[in-house]
């Protein structure tokens, strides 16, 4: 309903798939407003002709509907209220809970001065052994998983809400199944730990380009405990290929000519405004970012893939190891470009050399696998790192596997004792003669 002396406009000069076009003044880009009483944003104004999209389509939207503006931008109201709730794209509450108060922020602002950023120096432990030991997470840090659909992802970004050291988690979820959601809700609720962790929710029953607005409300969320608190934040993003995919929606309705993938030409930069509110700030607060990408058949040419590896710092893979039949964090196709920030830092001495060691292992034990395919024979070494590629699968890369960086370092200490000589691991004689487990 229009508010007293709110203006409303009855002539729409133009109507497309998801847009339409009105004559109107003292509109502003971004601005809300509502036509036929469905929700819209101004994404064009050019002189007095300015373009709405609607989120919810334009079918059954005649020229006379009307168009009133709301005179303000997409908003969220911040507060301590927003912890261990969850919220739809336009931050309503959808957990039958009260409407939180607090100071209202425009959503989608722009990321942080370079200038009032400080280097990444922090550990944002997962408790994932296979992240926190060969591909370490550091505050400030944006990295993306990449995955195929058919893997747990989102059991893994569960696990890593409920086991990461971090002030506050929020998850940010597009595309997702009522399913999706509702394994989310129980999984926080019967873990005890809502009081940290902060959802906001678009499930496949909303309208695909509500996913637009999911990162700019999780990221204002984000940087109000961050900047204004100063804690340590961690941001889980999944779907960014479902939120590329609104992209496209949007751009092909708006007659716009498509790029590689039929993605938009803006591809980069939309990815960019989200993976670069990633930071460290001088005060102490942090917004760390780990976003899902899924793949299509494995594709890492895909424009959405692609375009993420130029933006963010490493990656994440994960695929399922055929040998122990579980979903492993591959330790070749992941990288962590900070990890060294922390490692043998905020944690153990031993650490990078650990690492170091149990991936080359890893890697024997890959091309003694070849060889037995091939028919060769193979060494006593051979079959011993075979042995151990095995168990560090399994005790190791799993992503079940929930252990604290000592106990990490120390059961991966046990495997290469149990499988290996001192001589064969490579190490420093030092850290050998500390750590090696008889």
């Amino acid at each position: 309903m229009a508010k007293a002396f709110q203006k409303i406009y009855t002539k729409i000069t133009q109507i497309t798939k998801a847009t339409c076009s009105v004559k109107a003044t003292n509109v502003g880009y971004d601005e809300l407003a509502t036509v036929e009483g469905r929700l819209a944003q101004v994404v064009k104004i050019i002189g007095d002709e300015v373009t709405l999209q609607i989120f919810e389509g334009t079918e059954g939207i005649p020229t006379n509907a009307e168009v009133i503006f709301m005179g303000k931008s997409p908003s969220l109201k911040v507060s301590e209220q927003l912890a261990g709730r969850f919220f739809n794209a336009y931050g309503d509450p959808i957990d039958g809970g009260p409407v939180p108060e607090g100071e209202e922020r425009p959503i989608g602002g722009p990321s942080v001065n370079p200038v009032r950023r400080k280097q990444p120096s922090e550990l944002i432990a997962t408790g994932i052994a296979g992240i926190d030991l060969n591909n370490t997470l550091v505050s400030g840090q944006k990295i993306p998983f990449f995955a195929d659909p058919d893997q747990p992802f989102n059991q893994v970004m569960a696990t890593v809400a409920l086991r990461a050291q971090t002030d506050k988690i929020i998850l940010g979820g597009m595309g997702m199944t009522n399913d999706d959601y509702l394994y989310f809700k129980n999984v926080f609720s019967n873990a005890g730990a809502l009081d940290r962790i902060i959802s906001f929710m678009n499930t496949t029953e909303d309208p695909a380009v509500e996913r637009l607005l999911i990162p700019d409300m999780a990221l204002t969320a984000a940087e109000y405990f961050a900047v204004d608190k100063n804690e340590k934040v961690l941001v889980l993003l999944t779907d960014m290929t479902s939120y590329a995919d609104a992209l496209s929606i949007v751009s092909n309705r708006m007659d716009q000519i498509p790029s590689k993938d039929s993605m938009p030409g803006s591809l980069y930069s939309d990815l960019a405004k989200i993976y670069e509110k990633a930071a460290q700030f001088p005060a102490g607060g942090s917004i760390t970012i780990v976003a899902v990408t899924t793949l299509s058949g494995g594709d890492i040419t895909h424009a959405v893939p692609d375009n993420t590896g130029y933006i963010t710092e490493g990656q994440l893979f994960l695929r399922r190891d055929s040998d122990v039949g579980k979903v492993v964090v591959d330790p070749f196709r992941s990288l962590s470009r900070l990890k060294q920030l922390v490692q043998g830092k905020k944690t153990r001495e031993d650490h990078p050399q650990v690492m170091n060691a149990a991936v080359r292992l890893y890697a024997d034990a890959a091309n003694a696998k070849t060889k037995l395919e091939n028919g060769f024979d193979l060494t006593d070494y051979d079959t011993r790192a075979l042995s151990f590629a095995r168990d560090y699968a399994e005790k190791i890369l799993a992503i079940d596997v929930n252990l604290d960086t000592t106990e990490m370092l120390d059961n991966t200490w046990k495997l290469l004792s149990q499988h290996f000589r001192p001589a064969e691991v490579n190490m420093k004689q030092e850290l050998i003669d500390t750590y090696w487990q008889q």
